[in-house]
């Protein structure tokens, strides 16, 4: 029995996002390994995963659409509906929600009116944000926190956090604590399909911070360094590829 597919009109992706496709392709092996750049670039043109980009993707890469469908669907960072200009992620897992990311959560859900994965006001007009619960972003030093489009905004109360989302929807963009600019949620897809447009503004800006590194500045200060291997420890071969 053949699969049947739905027909989907592909020819919203242009011909520059075509020939960008082509460049993610080739910096991999295979082809099929180029499909999660492949998703964040049909992501920053729609400011989502429609079921034209799924179909874009399947063609640029020779996979079913099934395939590319269950990896679209499998990844948080992969939005179903279109998203607004910025993407709020307010961390409650274990760390930030004992530190009160839980309510961080419910005072900008109830001030934007939105819920898991809505989006307040137009999705991509100025202004409008996609609310979301995230797992650990990786920041447990500086919880609660936040991101926005991917930035950290470390040690957050609520009303940091609701004045955060108030700038965003005045059409400001904040600082985040470390990293560069804020951008948008479109141009933060593109980078992360590997595309940057102006390559010293996004890697301008602190990477750490003191909290981080204190362990290593505290090693290096006191002589400090892990137990080396015994001279006598086997190493073992490395597999063969065949």
């Amino acid at each position: 029995m053949s699969e049947r597919t739905e027909e989907i009109d592909t020819s919203v992706f242009g011909e520059r996002t075509r020939n960008e496709a082509k460049q993610i392709i080739a910096r991999y092996p295979e082809s099929r390994s180029a499909l999660l750049p492949m998703l964040h670039l049909v992501q920053s043109e729609q400011g989502y995963v429609s079921a034209a980009g799924i179909h874009f993707c399947a063609e640029q890469l020779g996979l079913a659409v099934a395939e590319v469908s269950a990896v679209a669907t499998f990844y948080t960072m992969y939005k179903r509906s279109p998203c607004g200009q910025h993407l709020v992620s307010v961390c409650t897992n274990t760390m930030c929600a004992a530190m009160g990311g839980e309510e961080i959560y419910r005072e900008l859900s109830e001030h934007l009116g939105a819920g898991h994965e809505e989006t307040a006001g137009e999705p991509g007009t100025e202004g409008s944000i996609t609310l979301e619960h995230a797992e650990c972003l990786a920041a447990c030093d500086f919880a609660p926190m936040l991101q926005v489009n991917y930035e950290y905004y470390d040690n957050q109360t609520t009303e940091k956090a609701l004045e955060l989302v108030k700038a965003l929807q005045r059409g400001d963009k904040p600082a985040p604590t470390r990293g560069p600019e804020l951008s948008d949620f479109r141009s933060a897809e593109r980078q992360l399909a590997g595309f940057f447009d102006d390559l010293d503004s996004t890697v301008t800006g602190p990477s750490s911070a003191t909290e981080t590194v204190r362990g290593a500045q505290l090693a290096e200060e006191r002589g400090w360094t892990a137990p080396g291997m015994p001279d006598d420890a086997e190493i073992p071969p490395v597999p063969d590829k065949k």
